[in-house]
C-alpha cells in the first residue's frame, strides 16, 4: 500500500450518496433501483439516492416519483431543461449529502454491485476509487478504438492523466467531492475534473455490461463533441500546435522560395507560377481556417464564461422522507432551545 495512504478507522461510510444522473431512461429506472438496493442491503450500507432528472421527455420522472412514494432514501432533483449529463452530474454533487458519494449512469451497464469493492478501497484511504473498464460489451469496434485513442491524446496532452477505460463511475470521499463542488466552469468535462483535483486515487477493474434497455444517448456527433470539449477544457495543446505548425510552414516556405530564386537566377529555369501557387494558397488557406475554428472555440468558452450564468435551473428538488424526517426533528429541536 503507498505510504501516504492512512486506512480510514471506519470500513463503510455513515451515509453513502449515490448520484444517478438520467435523461429518458424509463425503461431502466426500476431495475436500476432493484439492484442498488439489493446490493445496498447485501453490505449493510445506509444510503441515499439522489436521481437527476435532466430534462426527460419519457416517464422518467413519473417513475422516480413513484418509486420516491415507496421508499424513503429517494431524492429527485429535476432540472428545468435538458443540460447535458456532466451538468446533471453537478447538480447531484451539489446536493449529496453523505460522508461519500458514488456516481453511477442509470442504464445498468456500469454494475451497482461493484460498489461493494469500491467502498473496500475508500476504507483503505483512497479519496477517488474509480470504476476501470476491462471489457465493454455492445460497443462496437470503432467505438472502443476511437475512446482509446482520445485517452492516450488526453495522457500526452492533459495537464493532468486521466485513467485509462474509466467513465464517471467512481467513489468519491467527502473531501474529493467538496473539492469538486468548488470547480464551476461551464464547460465541464467532469472526467478531467475529477482527475485535476487530485487526492489519492485508485482504480478497480470491471467488465462491463450491454444496456439493460433502451437505447445509448451518445452517437457519435455527441462523441466528438465531448472529446473536443474534454481537450480545449483541459490543455492548450491546439494553439501550441497551431504556433508550431505556423513556424513549420513558414520555414518550409523560406525554404522553397530560395529554392525557386536559385532555378530561376542561376539555373534559368521557368517558374510554373499558377498550380504551385493555387496549391500554396489553398493549403494555407485552409490551415489558417481550421486554426481560426479552434481560437473560436477558446474565445467562446471564454466568453460563456464571462457571462458567469448559473450551471442550471432546477424545477423541483424533491427530498426523500428520511430528509424530510430529519430536517423535521431539527426544527423541533431548534424550536426546543428557544422555546426554553
Amino acid at each position: 500500500m503507498n505510504a501516504s495512504i492512512t486506512p480510514r478507522h471506519q470500513k463503510k461510510p455513515k451515509l453513502l450518496t449515490v448520484i444517478v444522473p438520467a435523461f429518458n431512461e424509463n425503461e431502466t429506472i426500476e431495475e436500476f433501483y432493484a439492484r442498488l438496493s439489493m446490493a445496498m442491503n447485501a453490505i449493510q450500507q445506509n444510503y441515499e439516492i439522489v436521481f437527476i432528472n435532466d430534462g426527460s421527455q419519457d416517464g422518467t420522472l413519473s417513475t422516480m416519483k413513484r418509486l420516491q412514494d415507496k421508499h424513503r432514501t429517494i431524492t429527485i432533483v429535476d432540472l428545468s431543461r435538458n443540460f447535458g449529463k456532466e451538468i446533471a452530474t453537478t447538480a447531484g454533487i451539489d446536493n449529496a449529502k453523505g460522508d461519500a458519494t458514488v456516481i453511477i449512469d442509470a442504464d445498468l451497464q456500469d454494475p451497482p454491485e461493484l460498489i461493494e469493492k469500491l467502498i473496500e478501497k475508500w476504507s483503505e484511504g483512497y479519496d477517488v476509487v474509480y470504476a476501470q473498464r476491462e471489457q465493454r460489451e455492445g460497443e462496437t469496434w470503432l467505438k472502443k478504438k476511437s475512446a482509446e485513442l482520445f485517452y492516450l491524446l488526453m495522457q500526452k496532452l492533459g495537464p493532468v492523466k486521466l485513467p485509462i477505460n474509466t467513465g464517471d463511475y467512481r467513489m468519491m470521499s467527502e473531501e474529493a467531492t467538496e473539492a469538486v463542488k468548488q470547480l464551476r466552469e461551464h464547460n465541464r468535462f467532469m472526467k478531467g475534473i475529477f482527475a485535476w483535483i487530485g487526492f489519492p486515487s485508485v482504480g478497480v477493474t470491471y467488465n462491463r455490461d450491454s444496456r439493460y434497455a433502451g437505447e445509448t444517448k451518445w452517437n457519435y456527433i455527441k462523441l466528438w463533441s465531448l472529446a473536443i470539449d474534454g481537450i480545449t477544457s483541459f490543455t492548450i495543446a491546439p494553439l501550441k500546435l497551431a504556433t508550431y505548425l505556423g513556424l513549420t510552414i513558414a520555414a518550409a516556405s523560406f525554404f522553397y522560395a530560395t529554392y525557386i530564386i536559385f532555378n530561376t537566377l542561376v539555373i534559368g529555369e521557368a517558374v510554373r507560377g499558377f498550380p504551385t501557387l493555387a496549391i500554396l494558397i489553398l493549403f494555407l488557406g485552409g490551415i489558417q481556417l481550421i486554426f481560426l475554428g479552434v481560437i473560436g472555440g477558446y474565445l467562446g468558452r471564454i466568453f460563456n464564461e464571462t457571462k458567469n450564468r448559473p450551471l442550471y435551473f432546477t424545477k423541483q428538488v424533491l427530498q426523500s422522507k428520511s430528509n424530510k424526517f430529519n430536517n423535521e426533528e431539527n426544527d423541533i429541536e431548534s424550536q426546543y432551545m428557544e422555546d426554553t
